[in-house]
């Protein structure tokens, strides 16, 4: 760790804080990814501290991380100690030793507690996105001595959307009030004349962030508690904790669909080693697949030479097969990720993918047709005499393939969830690469059928 600053430009950096002082946090925060580390860690260390602690709380804030450990140990445990409970685990997250060991030692016992519970939990689990700072009331409290409690510890909770009353005994979650139920309710009733009489809705810290999101959408909250087995309560997960996680979640999703595993950091501060790493080993992958298609049309050799004709139409037959896996598989990934579609309905989406494939198929062939029809009449190109054979087999042959690349496309998600891998991991280019293969024989067989005694 380091205790002092590598100073920059110290008067630069002091105009600046002032330039702050009244400008809204995010745009200060998008200021500060904008300058080098050193200069944003300078700027963080002269901020007001309860400034400099709103800053290093926003989600936005590039290498949050990077930052505290060029900050002075007590001005970074400082501003440590004042954030909230996940922001805060989540930077120790990214900490390595021996700056993570020697920042812990110097939070509050309350506080380093908290961080140690979070960092407990999977990544991407609804533990580790919680944060341990909400309002609590036993069931003997009445609305007034919940209002006055509010008022003396709002200041050390992240929200207050709403209040967990918890069981005098046992000490369980039994209700969640919201905060207007509360603000309208009769100072001298008590809080379990509130709100519904229902169970509230909860979650277990080892829940997947996915499924916490979509219970948020589905019940329209704004906070989900964490409960252990003995529903004791742990946390809460916040509506804006999920949306940080959907756009985490989303941006991991889209670089595996374009064939690559997900970055962890910004894409201009990641370097071309890492880059290479990432990308490399999925593209080494589907290279080595593509191999499979230069066999195949090593085996139909004689076939193309024979009719040579058959290879103008390839990319057209094959880059159709992938477009429609590509479709399937990007419908399959988002329905299983909001839970419209569980591993069990695996068939009802075969027994719909696969007349949707043949019409999707059969509208391509007829399109296909048509082309080769008017170049033919119109002496674009001349297709020889067996040009109307040759039609029927290249739109026979798009009904095939693209039902086969909705079918294999739409399948794809549910193997892989099925064995344990995420489903964004059927990417587009996996999907066109197993497609391309199958494709060709696709093709070249119908090709033989059509064309058997003429051509071929």
């Amino acid at each position: 760790m380091e205790n002092d600053l590598a100073i920059v430009d110290l008067p630069c950096a002091a105009d600046l804080v002032t330039k702050f002082a009244n400008d809204h946090v995010a745009d200060v925060v998008d200021a500060l990814n904008d300058y080098p580390e050193e200069t944003a860690a300078e700027i963080l260390a002269l901020l007001p501290l309860e400034r400099g602690t709103d800053v290093l709380d926003q989600p936005n804030l590039e290498n949050p991380a990077d930052l505290v450990k060029l900050l002075p140990e007590g001005r970074a445990a400082a501003l440590l100690e004042g954030m909230s409970a996940d922001r805060r685990a989540d930077i120790f997250r990214h900490l390595s030793e021996p700056p993570r060991g020697a920042l812990l030692a110097r939070l509050s016992p309350e506080a380093r507690t908290a961080v140690e519970q979070l960092l407990s939990y999977p990544e991407a689990s609804a533990g580790s996105i919680m944060t341990t700072e909400f309002v609590s009331v036993l069931s003997t409290a009445t609305v007034g001595q919940t209002l006055h409690y509010i008022r003396v510890v709002e200041r050390t909770r992240e929200t207050v959307y709403a209040i967990y009353v918890l069981d005098s005994k046992t000490k369980r979650l039994i209700k969640a009030v919201t905060l207007r139920q509360l603000i309208m309710g009769d100072p001298e009733a008590s809080i379990m004349s509130l709100g519904p009489q229902r169970k509230p809705v909860v979650v277990s810290p080892l829940m997947d962030r996915e499924e916490v999101a979509r219970l948020i959408s589905k019940y329209d909250l704004l906070a989900l508690p964490v409960v252990d087995e003995k529903h004791h309560m742990l946390g809460i997960v916040t509506v804006d904790d999920i949306i940080d996680a959907i756009v985490d979640e989303g941006t991991e999703d889209a670089q595996k669909f374009g064939g690559m595993e997900a970055l962890d950091e910004p894409y201009m501060q990641i370097g071309i080693v890492g880059m290479l790493k990432k990308r490399a080993g999925w593209l080494s992958v589907l290279f080595v697949a593509e191999m499979l298609t230069a066999w195949a049309m090593q085996f139909f050799q004689g076939e193309l030479e024979k009719a040579i004709v058959l290879a103008l139409f390839i990319p057209l037959v094959m880059s159709s097969g992938g477009n429609s896996g590509s479709q399937a598989t990007s419908l399959i990934i988002r329905a299983l990720a909001l839970g419209e579609i569980r591993l069990r309905d695996w068939w009802r989406v075969a027994l719909r993918e696969i007349p949707t494939g043949a019409a999707l198929g059969a509208i391509l062939g007829v399109i296909a047709i048509i082309r080769i029809v008017l170049w033919q009449w119109l002496g674009f190109f001349n297709y020889g005499v067996e040009w109307p054979r040759l039609a029927l087999a290249i739109g026979c042959s798009l009904v095939g393939i693209v039902t086969f690349g909705s079918l294999s496309g739409s399948m794809l998600p549910f193997i892989m969830k099925r064995i344990g891998f995420d489903p964004a991991s059927a990417s587009a280019p996996f999907v066109a690469t197993l497609v391309d293969v199958t494709g060709l024989v696709i093709y070249f067989s119908i090709a033989l059928v059509f064309l058997n005694g003429t051509l071929l």
